[in-house]
């Protein structure tokens, strides 16, 4: 739940990036933290493990509004994908506000990304919590490996809900798609605690930018600027 500071007027948000062992999510936060401007993000401290780690940074969002006077600095953490750090990952999911689920594309991944998108919901209920009441999205990763799973069959197998969530496709190696799910789940957390009960997504992500970095050099959208 989101947590008031008083003292520094800071409302402050927690994101956990979820998944399989190795699909992407501590490299989806290395590549955030490298991409966020240095007066923005705090220290990337890693929790290691003997075959697995966590980590976790926190930044201060840009020009966000939630209640008049405080901004917002939003905490991220990953979860050990191994399934025997799951008391760990019962741990880091206390006081969960947005969930990042990320997805290997490889074929062969799918058993462990379906095993470990059921261990986040056994693992939320643990913490009278679910997906219903928490907003979360979708990263299908690793969409550069060949004879990537195609998206339709990623989204029938988890993206199936009455109520669908934001999916984006993405590379968190090279950086592609990384800034846009954090910003669709930060978007998502600032339009559920905005003032304004019916706030629209793509509203706040025009008027309230949540991170302020340049695109990978290597984003093919830089070369179609640059032509």
């Amino acid at each position: 739940m989101a947590f008031i500071n008083y003292s520094s007027r800071e409302i402050q948000l927690k994101i956990v990036y979820y998944g399989a062992a190795l699909c992407g999510k501590t490299t989806n936060l290395v590549t955030l933290h490298k991409q966020i401007t240095h007066a923005q993000k705090g220290e990337l401290v890693s929790l290691a493990t003997d075959a697995d780690r966590t980590l976790f940074f926190d930044f201060l969002s840009l020009n966000t509004r939630t209640l008049p006077g405080f901004t917002t600095r939003f905490q991220l953490y990953t979860v050990p994908g191994q399934a025997i750090y799951n008391t760990t990952r019962q741990l880091v999911l206390k006081g969960v506000d947005g969930i990042v689920f990320v997805v290997d594309s490889h074929w062969e991944k799918m058993a462990d990304n379906v095993e470990s998108f059921a261990n986040l919901q056994e693992n939320l209920i643990e913490n009278h919590l679910s997906l219903v009441q928490i907003p979360y999205v979708l990263q299908y990763n690793k969409r550069d490996i060949p004879n990537a799973a195609p998206v339709n069959y990623l989204e029938y197998t988890f993206n199936n809900r009455a109520n669908r969530a934001l999916a984006f496709e993405g590379v968190a190696a090279t950086g592609l798609g990384v800034l846009e799910t954090l910003n669709a789940a930060a978007r998502l957390l600032l339009a559920k605690y905005s003032k304004t009960p019916n706030a629209n997504v793509t509203g706040l992500a025009q008027a309230n930018p949540t991170v302020a970095v340049p695109p990978p050099v290597d984003d093919p959208r830089v070369k179609a600027e640059a032509v």
